[in-house]
C-alpha cells in the first residue's frame, strides 16, 4: 500500500479510494496503481460487504495522469505487464459498481478510467485531457474502442488525436458524465448514488451491468492491441524525447 491512497469504508457498504498526493496533483506511480487495483479486487471478492467503489481525488486534482519520472523508470522492467497496466485491467473487469467524482484535473488515465465507471460525477472545475499522441504514445483502457462509441469517431478523433481539453459540462454534453456538482457536495454526491447502488438486489445488479456494459471480449481485445501499441511506441525516439523535455520542464 502506500501513503497516497486512501482507502475507507463508508456507510452503505460503499469503499472509498481517494487519491491524497497534493504536491504532485495526483500523479499516479506504481504503488498508487497497486493500491488501487487491490482495493478493487478486495471489492470483488464473496463475503466482502462493499457494494460500490467511488473513485475520487483533491479539490483541484483528480489526477494529473501518471507520474513520469516513476513511469520512465519503470518502462524497462514493466513491458508489457506494470502496475498501471494491472490496475486498468481490473478496473474494466470488476464485479463491483464503480462511481467517479472528478474535480479539477483528469489527465490521461484520469479521463480514460472514467469510460469504465457507472456513474461519474464532476465539479464545476473539472478538466479533462487526453495528451498521448503528444507524448509520442497511444491511448490506453480501450479508449480507442470505447470512446468512438460514446461520442463518434469524429469527436474521439478530436479529443485523442488533437489532445483538445473539455471541462465538466462537456463531460455531461458528451454522454461521458452523469452531473455537475458543486465541489463541495461533489464526493457526498457520489457516496449517495454509490450507497442507492450498493443497497439494489446484488445479482440484479450485475446482471444489468453486465448487459450494460457490453462485450467484454471486445474491451479485452482492444486493450490488449493498445497494450502491444503502447509497449512499441514507449521506445520510441518520438516518446523518449517527450519524456526528456516533460522532466526538464520539471526540473526548470
Amino acid at each position: 500500500m502506500t501513503e497516497h491512497v486512501r482507502i475507507t469504508e463508508e456507510a452503505g457498504g460503499v469503499r472509498l479510494v481517494r487519491l491524497d498526493r497534493p504536491e504532485k496533483k495526483n500523479a499516479l506511480t506504481g504503488a498508487m496503481y497497486d493500491a488501487m487495483r487491490e482495493a478493487l479486487e478486495e471489492a470483488d471478492r464473496d463475503g466482502s460487504g462493499i457494494g460500490a467503489v467511488v473513485f475520487a481525488g483533491l479539490p483541484g486534482a483528480f489526477t494529473a495522469g501518471n507520474d513520469i519520472a516513476d513511469f520512465v523508470a519503470r518502462a524497462g522492467r514493466d513491458a508489457g505487464d506494470g502496475p498501471a497496466l494491472r490496475f486498468i485491467r481490473r478496473l474494466a473487469a470488476t464485479r463491483t459498481p464503480l462511481v467517479a467524482a472528478v474535480d479539477g484535473l483528469a489527465v490521461g488515465i484520469g479521463t480514460t478510467m472514467i469510460l469504465h465507471c457507472d456513474l461519474v460525477y464532476v465539479a464545476p472545475s473539472a478538466r479533462f485531457r487526453m495528451p498521448f499522441v503528444d507524448l509520442g504514445l497511444v491511448p490506453e483502457a480501450a479508449s480507442t474502442y470505447l470512446l468512438p462509441r460514446r461520442v463518434g469517431i469524429p469527436k474521439a478523433t478530436e479529443l485523442m488525436l488533437l489532445a483538445e481539453a473539455f471541462d465538466g459540462d462537456e463531460a455531461v454534453r458528451l454522454g461521458l458524465a452523469n452531473a455537475v456538482v458543486p465541489g463541495d457536495a461533489l464526493v457526498e454526491h457520489a457516496l449517495s448514488q454509490a450507497a442507492r447502488l450498493a443497497a439494489k438486489p446484488r445479482g440484479a445488479l450485475a446482471a444489468s451491468r453486465a448487459l450494460i456494459r457490453g462485450d467484454a471480449a471486445a474491451v479485452e481485445a482492444a486493450m490488449n492491441a493498445e497494450s502491444r501499441a503502447f509497449e512499441a511506441a514507449l521506445r520510441s525516439p518520438e516518446a523518449q524525447a517527450a519524456f526528456r523535455a516533460f522532466l526538464d520542464r520539471a526540473k526548470g
